[in-house]
């Protein structure tokens, strides 16, 4: 069946880029109609969360309505979303992101297991990858791969001892997400904030929400939950990503030094052509 929460719930909190207070509201939706956000500061404009309704993916996943309504950096949300097995979901927000919490998808989880799941009286169904569908830039890569459940091989590497190389497979579970992937921070390097900050960027970015990386160093280091954290990161990047194809995949993403730009080439990639996917029916 499909699922949405039980209730309704508000929280607040800084938006990452924004730098200012947005609150955001999680309310139930009915069958079929997905996950979508709208933006009560601009007259209730929404947007569906759908691969092609993304418009920008350079410091987050941006989605907007083609007309000046845009919701950025929702892949942390969208990932706990996915974890929780949520098919719709109306999400409100009174800024243009959803508010940064710790930097982690365990954050979003939580509320959503507050509000409480639901389950619907209407038929599921997932999204089926039949061939092997890879987009390339330079030497960063991004696959969907047939596979008999959903999961990820990723593999990262960084010039900066603090994260170097990581590697990681894991194979997707609602309870492994909860202690494996959602509470992986994000993170970033010290020496990039300034530049941001004057680009009206990462204003909302702090040493309790972000994994500071400077030289050789992790600044907050005892913020961190896993020793691989930042591939555990990219792992969540993803798979809030990989929740815009609309409908739970059955396939394996394989990401080398991947983003979210590739991420939504991917998923461009496989709807370009029918022959790639099919829609069965989930239990």
């Amino acid at each position: 069946m499909r699922r949405t929460i039980a209730h309704e719930i508000a929280s607040e909190g800084v938006a990452l880029h924004a730098g200012r207070n947005v609150r955001m509201t999680l309310a139930p939706a009915a069958a079929g109609n997905g996950i979508v956000f709208r933006r009560s500061d601009l007259g209730d404009r929404e947007i569906p969360a759908l691969y092609d309704k993304v418009g920008e993916t350079r410091l987050g996943t941006v989605i907007d309505d083609g007309a000046g309504a845009s919701v950025g950096v929702i892949e942390h949300l969208m990932a706990a979303v996915a974890g929780a097995g949520i098919d719709d979901l109306l999400v409100t927000v009174d800024g243009p992101e959803p508010p940064i919490f710790d930097g982690d998808a365990l954050s979003y989880l939580t509320l959503i297991e507050r509000a409480g799941l639901h389950d619907i009286e209407s038929p599921k169904r997932a999204l089926r990858i039949l061939k092997r569908v890879e987009v390339r830039k330079d030497d960063a890569s991004a696959a969907l791969v047939p596979a008999s459940d959903f999961s990820f091989d990723f593999e990262i590497t960084f010039a900066s001892p603090a994260i170097g190389e990581q590697r990681m497979h894991w194979v997707f579970s609602n309870d492994g997400f909860r202690t494996d992937i959602a509470p992986a921070r994000t993170f970033g390097f010290v020496h990039e904030l300034e530049m941001l900050n004057k680009m009206g960027l990462a204003r909302g970015a702090s040493l309790d929400n972000t994994l500071a990386i400077e030289g050789d160093v992790v600044v907050n280091a005892k913020l961190m939950r896993f020793p691989d954290e930042f591939v555990r990161h990219k792992i969540l990047d993803a798979m809030g990503d990989m929740a815009l194809a609309g409908a739970p995949i059955i396939g394996r993403f394989e990401g080398r030094r991947s983003g979210h730009t590739l991420n939504n080439a991917l998923l461009r990639a496989v709807f370009a052509d029918t022959g790639n996917y099919e829609y069965v029916a989930q239990n």
